[in-house]
This record gives C-alpha cells, structure tokens and sequence, in this order.
C-alpha cells in the first residue's frame, strides 16, 4: 500500500493515520501501529474505522455539520455501530457496539445453500464436497448479491457446473430481502445497546450515515430508515468513507485542514486491583479520550513499603471477572501506619487509545510507571462478551461484591483486635487473651477460606463479626478496668 500511494502521488510517503476496528484495545492499537513503522511509516494517529467515516460525513459533506450522528457500519465480515456527537468542528464519539460474526460474508453463505439446495433438488447431485465447484458458487451468489442492490431481478448462471451439468437460477430482490432479513434484524440489537450506552433514544439521532459495500443493498437502508425514522444520508461512498476520514484527520495533523478536533472512546471501563482482589474503576467505557485521569490510594497493612499496581479492563466489579493487561510495582514506600502513605495512581490514555499508567508516592516523589502494550489483546468478540457478561451478571456480582467487602471488614476488624490487644496485654487476664486469640485465629481461618472460594456464606461472616466485636469489647472493657484500678492505687 506504501507503493501504491507513492506511484499515485509521484513523491516518498513518510507519514500515515491508520484505521482499526472500533473494538480493538489497546494491545491491537500498538500492533497494528508496530506494523506501520515496521513498513517504514510514521504513524501518527490510529483511529476508529466508523469515526474516520464520521469525519468524512462532517467535512466532505457540508462544513461544519451539527447533531448527533449514528454511523452504522456493515462490511463483510463485522458490524459497528458508533454514536457521535459532532459540533463546531469537534468530532466526540460518545459509545460503539457492534456484532463480530455478521456481515456480507454471511449472506453470500446462505445464497451458496441456496443454490446448493436448488441445484441438488434439480439434478440430485450434492456439490458442497467439491470445493471448485462452491468456490465458483460463492462468487457467483456474491456478483448476485451486489446486482441486485441496483436491479429487480438477475440470474445466476454457471455453465458446466459439473461435466454435464449447469447452474442457471433466477433470483429476484424480493428473494434476497427474505434470505436477509433476519440477518439484517440482528444489526438492531446492537444499535440499541449503543443508544442505550450513550443514553439516547432513537429521536434523539439528527444523522444516520451508512458505511461498508452491504449498506448499498435497499433492504438494509430500508430497515435502517425504518429503525432511526429518518432517510441514511447517501452523501458519502460507504466503501471510500473510512479511508476519507483518515485523510482527512491526516490533513488535520498536517495543518492543511484548521477547526477540527476529533475525540474518540475507550471500549472497555480502565481502572486497577484494589484489596481483596477488587476492581477500582478509574476510566469509564466510552470515556473520550485523550485523557488523563488521577486517584488517590493508600497502603492497606502498617509498614508497606511497596505496592503491586494491577492495571485491569472490563466492567465486572471483581478483577477475577476482567483481563489483566500490565502491572508493575512501587517500591521504597515510607513504613508507615496503614492509610497514611497518599499513592497517586494515574492513567493517561493518548489519541491512539495506547494506556501509560503511573503511581506516585507523594511524600517521596518516588514513581513507576507501565505503558500497555501487550501481546495479542482482545477481539471485537472478547470485547462484547466482556460488555454483555457484564449486564447479565449484574445481581451476581452484586452478591459477590458485599460479600467481598464484609470479608474485607472483617479482616480489618481482626487487625485492628490484634494491634489493640498487644497495646493492652499487660492489663488482659492471660485466660482471657488465650480464649481471645483462639477466637482470632478461627476468624483468619473462615477469612482464607473465603479467598479461596472454600467458603461463601454472607450470615456466618456477619455472625463471626459480632462475635468477635463482642468477645473483644468484653476483654478491652475489663482491661480498662485493670488499668484503671492499677492507677488509682500508684496514686
């Protein structure tokens, strides 16, 4: 491609924008950015395939457009939906969802059985074994499907399917539109969960701008003008959109294009593993970025000098449930009383949707930081999972979360028992500090338990608190009754 341009421009390419899936993380931006330099390109910007095709409808259209915008992107093998807000120049993607197993390629399959079927009940030959013949098939039901976006009726004709046999089937609109109709129906789904996300109702849509080859077919803008009860703009080529809008954000980069500013999303809620193996959610999902956003931590035991930074994606509230994509560790942390040390943990999310995540001792000014790359990453299909996962599960988790926190308390309350204990044991009967202690040890023993999944029962954690509560109180009422009868009587 690298060729090509400079063939067509007469001149050396240095610089490029590159265009990705709405869904990839940021793993997937970083490769696919590795990629272009591996070429020889200067890649300095990676954005969104549908907001590259928004930004193409914004400038290429009518300057200056305003409103909100559904770009409904459907190509040949994934489906993308993306909600923007678009405004003096400034492009704001404000959610995206999509499908990953729809598109074109699944229609051309159900033409191929079609056929398939047509022929086999015609001559009695199954052909699906014949991997030329379906080969021939398939682009055949393809040239059918792309006709009849501008024609009534066609005809598929393969002559000499086999050595005696031809293909000849006509096909008219109306048969495509019934073979795709529930196809087209599943594209819906993902465009309300996209309204939904970005907390919009269909009136509130002022655009609908179609991109990818299948959104040339009328049952597609039909069904679209019917959802969003307003005609898709045709002002923009679906299959040039997505490349437009990168030459264009490259003009604006290049200062040949002024008052544009576009702020894409992150697809997956940031954030890190708190204690007792929580998620502390820092970036929302469809946060805009750039951006860059700060919280303060603390250290959870007295005398930690060091803390494990886990940096996790995903909606779920415990980070068992999410994906972990970096971590690092700040050290050389003043030994001081838990909750004392101020940690400043920050996340900076640049225009490629590429993540620098930094903590910061703010006594010290000691500091450690990771920028996630990865390896692989998630898929589009990962990404919807996690989403989807994450609203069926809602009630589930809630379960988990308080039962999480009470285990938390109680941790915390067995803590607190033993450093007052120890502040106290001259003044404790040694019966009395024995039956304690055994009782201290039995609570760490249903509190490990309950790390490790052996033990899930909100009511008995509830009742070994009081108890313990209760059991101590006693001890520590007593042993200020010592304390004070030992001092009236040195006095």
């Amino acid at each position: 491609m690298k060729r090509v341009a400079e063939l067509q421009l007469a001149e050396e390419v240095k610089n490029a924008v590159i265009t990705v899936p709405a869904y990839f993380n940021d793993s997937q931006r970083q490769a696919t950015k590795t990629a272009g330099e591996l070429v020889g390109l200067n890649v300095v910007r990676v954005i969104n395939e549908p907001t590259a095709a928004s930004l193409a409808y914004g400038i290429g259209s009518k300057d200056k457009k305003k409103g909100i915008v559904a770009v409904y992107d459907l190509g040949g093998g994934t489906f993308d939906i993306s909600i923007l807000d678009i405004e003096a120049g400034v492009f704001e993607v404000r959610s995206t969802n999509g499908d990953t197993h729809l598109g074109g390629e699944d229609l051309d399959n159900i033409l191929v059985e079609f056929i398939l079927k047509r022929f086999q009940t015609k001559t009695g030959i199954d052909l699906r074994q014949d991997k030329i013949a379906v080969q021939r098939i398939r682009q055949a039901a393809e040239k059918a499907k792309i006709e009849l976006s501008h024609v009534k009726s066609t005809t598929i004709d393969l002559p000499f399917i086999t050595k005696t046999e031809s293909i000849s089937i006509p096909l008219t609109e109306e048969e495509l539109d019934n073979m795709s109709s529930d196809l087209i129906e599943r594209t819906i789904l993902p465009v309300r969960k996209a309204l939904k996300d970005a907390d919009l109702k269909v009136q509130d849509i002022d655009e609908v701008i179609l991109v990818g080859g299948m959104t040339r077919m009328p049952k597609i803008r039909n069904t679209v003008e019917n959802f969003f009860g307003i005609k898709p703009t045709t002002e923009v080529n679906p299959d040039e959109a997505v490349a437009l809008g990168a030459a264009i954000q490259g003009a604006v980069l290049s200062g040949e294009v002024k008052d544009v500013l576009l702020l894409d999303v992150t697809p997956l809620t940031l954030g890190i593993e708190t204690y007792g193996g929580m998620f502390s959610p820092l970036l929302p999902r469809n946060s805009t970025v750039p951006c860059r956003v700060t919280q303060m931590y603390s250290t959870a035991v007295d005398g930690q000098s060091s803390i494990d930074i886990n940096v996790y994606q995903g909606e779920r509230p415990l980070v068992q449930d999410n994906i972990l994509i970096g971590k690092f560790k700040l050290t050389d942390i003043p030994p001081l009383p838990k909750g004392t040390p101020q940690i400043e943990v920050m996340f900076d999310v640049d225009a490629d949707g590429i993540i620098k995540v930094s903590a910061r001792d703010k006594e010290t000014g000691k500091k450690s930081s990771i920028t996630v790359f990865g390896k692989g990453g998630l898929t589009e299909e990962e990404v919807k999972r996690l989403v989807d996962e994450s609203k069926q599960t809602t009630e589930q988790d809630q379960v988990k979360l308080n039962f999480l926190k009470l285990v938390n308390n109680l941790e915390l309350i067995v803590f607190d028992t033993e450093q007052v204990l120890k502040d106290i044991e001259n003044y404790v009967d040694t019966n009395e500090a024995t039956t304690l202690k055994r009782k201290l040890n039995t609570v760490k023993k249903m509190i490990d338990d309950s790390r490790k999944g052996d033990l899930f029962d909100q009511d008995l954690i509830k009742a070994a608190q009081e108890e313990l509560q209760e059991e101590a109180l006693q001890v520590i009422q007593k042993a200020a009754e010592r304390s004070k009868t030992q001092r009236k009587a040195e006095n």
